[in-house]
């Protein structure tokens, strides 16, 4: 079996990924699970990870889990993040610029130069696409251009260095960033927020079990809860999950047909 913990990996806080995982891993030991890693996978090739059938645990974005990953997962809970612009389960995507942008609107950013971490990505790609929606009537775009970083933080990076106007950033990440890297999120400005929609998810490999989901929902509560973890809790914003299923993650596709309703069904 396989398990990972991708989606806020930052180099400085694998330690305490590595730490929750090993107090989860001693949860899921109890509920009866077989061959469960004793280390956490970090894969290139995310797609096909989240695809394998040996996959025990992981964490993805809600945009693929609507979309490539659809019926090919199951759903284990939405984790909650004590970050500006969560609300329990809910989360945001803040759309930054370089500081000295502070006080602009999001349309002093047409025709100018966007980054996302990857078109897969709901909080890059998809929200800022809904963000901009609105700005798209009779345009053929929005932008001169948009690069792709492969991180947020590749992002905001690109932004805070002047090779990009705008991005929208996972709030979460947004968060997580500035608390490591203070004199990075000091060279940027939140114009806007998007829409809240679920966090996150974790998930297992679609041929789980009913069973085998709630075990899994068991021992992460069990992990949530032991206090050996709650340095690395703190330093990762987790203080939570509640129980989600896909209905509730239609709010993502929602905001995709809403976009496409206004003309504006790929960012450019």
């Amino acid at each position: 079996m396989i398990a990972g913990l991708p989606m806020y990996d930052l180099p400085s806080l694998r330690w305490a990924q590595d730490a929750f995982w090993q107090v989860l891993a001693e949860a899921l030991r109890a509920e009866g699970f077989e061959e469960v890693p004793e280390r956490l996978s970090r894969p290139d090739d995310l797609a096909a990870f989240w695809r394998a059938p040996e996959l025990l645990f992981a964490q993805t974005c809600g945009y693929p889990l609507m979309t490539m990953l659809a019926g090919q997962v199951r759903l284990i809970a939405t984790p909650l993040y004590d970050a500006p612009g969560c609300e329990g389960h809910l989360y945001c995507s803040h759309i930054i610029a370089g500081a000295e942008e502070r006080g602009s609107d999001l349309a002093d950013f047409l025709g100018r130069r966007a980054v996302i971490n990857g078109w897969e990505s709901h909080s890059g790609m998809n929200a800022l696409r809904h963000s901009f929606a609105p700005l798209a009537a009779g345009r053929d775009r929005c932008f001169d251009e948009v690069l792709v970083s492969g991180t947020h933080r590749g992002s905001m990076e690109t932004v805070a260095e002047g090779q990009a106007d705008i991005a929208a950033i996972d709030c979460v990440s947004f968060a997580t960033v500035a608390r490591a890297e203070p004199t990075l999120t000091e060279r940027l400005c939140i114009v806007a927020s998007s829409r809240l929609v679920p966090g996150l998810p974790f998930i297992t490999n679609g041929n789980a079990s009913d069973e085998q989901v709630a075990a899994l929902r068991r021992a992460l509560r069990v992990a949530l809860a032991e206090p050996a973890v709650s340095e690395a809790r703190q330093a990762l914003l987790l203080v939570g999950a509640v129980d989600t299923n896909e209905d509730d993650y239609q709010a993502i596709l929602d905001m995709e047909r809403e976009a496409a309703a206004l003309g504006y069904a790929a960012l450019r």
